[in-house]
């Protein structure tokens, strides 16, 4: 991965220099991995927030805790590291001011929609008291290069898909009359975790990477099907409960978000659980047979919405939305996107249909943009499932 996050720095070094950037300040945990394979520190929800300066004309720099920097080292083959403590003189403000003094004058590139507000401040005070430092943002460059995934990247989005399909026969596997929501949910995270496992060992990088599938569990059953994200809880099944899951932050596998969701129902069907979830399903199958290489994203969106319309329903969901190292990407498959897709880019697509305190319908998957059109991440069959 290092060979890619190098060619990735300079990739993004050139648009700097397009665009008259002196340097940019990476402060995204999504992009700290994408440029260093830098992870898992303990970042601004501890005060910590690690960095990454690189310049258009010498080497990167990395600013992290000290107590993190052995670790950080071990993942990255950048070597010019700096460190900092929590208190003292050797505060995180201290060590990245003395960088940006390296910069002298210059015109500096953030990730404005990213960037944690106790940075922005900081590097907005630093601009006013002489230091002539020059802010913009460089959140549509970056995204810009994470639009269209390598064949590495996709592999392990396919690794992840995998892993996602043993969670989700894992939950089918959960339901039954009497059983209870957070069962499902361990059998989710235990089954996850286990595939998970079997892709990795315990030498070079991957000795920092988890298997550990974790976070509270999107799911709902009964009547709360139409609620979307309630999480896991101790409400037991009963016969004729729909149960959905999403795995949405919690599909994921060395850093890679993928969305993925299923509905299941316990013994039996109502004819109007049954109408509302083939429309879901019909809907999302119409938006990704119109995934190809040239189509603009609204357009894959309004496929959906024509399918919801002619079954009488409206939904205010978006369609999808581009995945990778973040859950959330840029295009988002919804009107007013005019984005055109191109080979390489991913997404979660997803049909779903709320009938307030009723019940709910809804399905979702992960798709790569291929040159014949698309090719599913994740699999499982897309068809009403009465368990």
């Amino acid at each position: 991965m290092n060979i890619e996050c190098q060619q990735r720095i300079e990739a993004l070094r050139a648009l700097l220099s397009d665009h008259d950037y002196d340097a940019a300040l990476i402060t995204d945990e999504s992009s700290m991995v994408y440029f260093t394979g830098v992870s898992g520190y303990l970042g601004m929800d501890f005060g910590r927030p690690t960095s990454l300066l690189i310049h258009t004309d010498d080497d990167p720099v990395i600013i992290t805790p000290a107590l993190e920097s052995e670790m950080v080292g071990e993942m990255t083959n950048i070597a010019d590291i700096r460190t900092f403590e929590d208190a003292g003189n050797n505060t995180w403000q201290t060590v990245l001011g003395a960088a940006l003094d390296d910069l002298g004058g210059a015109r500096l590139g953030i990730e404005a929609r990213q960037i944690p507000v106790v940075v922005r401040d900081f590097l907005e005070g630093f601009a006013f008291t002489g230091n002539n430092l020059d802010l913009g943002s460089v959140s549509e460059m970056i995204g810009g290069l994470r639009m269209i995934k390598s064949s590495h990247e996709i592999e392990i989005m396919r690794q992840a898909g995998t892993i996602a399909a043993a969670m989700m026969r894992a939950a089918e596997a959960s339901l039954a009359a009497g059983a209870a929501e957070y069962e499902s949910a361990l059998a989710i995270i235990n089954e996850g975790t286990r595939t998970a496992a079997k892709y990795l060992d315990d030498e070079n990088v991957d000795r920092f990477v988890s298997p550990m599938i974790h976070n509270l569990q999107i799911m709902q059953s009964g009547r709360d099907t139409s609620m979307v994200h309630r999480r896991a809880g101790v409400k037991r099944y009963e016969s004729g409960d729909p149960v959905y899951f999403c795995f949405c932050q919690m599909a994921e596998f060395r850093h890679y978000k993928l969305g993925f969701d299923r509905m299941f129902f316990i013994d039996h069907i109502s004819d109007d659980a049954a109408r509302v979830q083939q429309a879901a399903i019909d809907a999302q199958q119409a938006a990704i047979a119109a995934i190809r290489p040239g189509i603009v994203a609204e357009d894959v969106a309004l496929a959906a919405d024509a399918v919801y319309a002619q079954r009488g329903y409206a939904t205010g969901y978006r369609t999808g939305r581009a995945i990778g190292l973040a859950y959330l990407e840029a295009p988002e498959l919804k009107a007013g996107d005019t984005t055109e897709l191109k080979v390489g880019m991913t997404f979660a697509v997803d049909g779903g249909i709320s009938v307030d305190g009723v019940l709910g319908g809804r399905i979702g998957d992960s798709v790569v943009v291929t040159d014949e059109g698309f090719e599913y991440l994740t699999d499982y069959p897309r068809e009403i499932r009465v368990v």
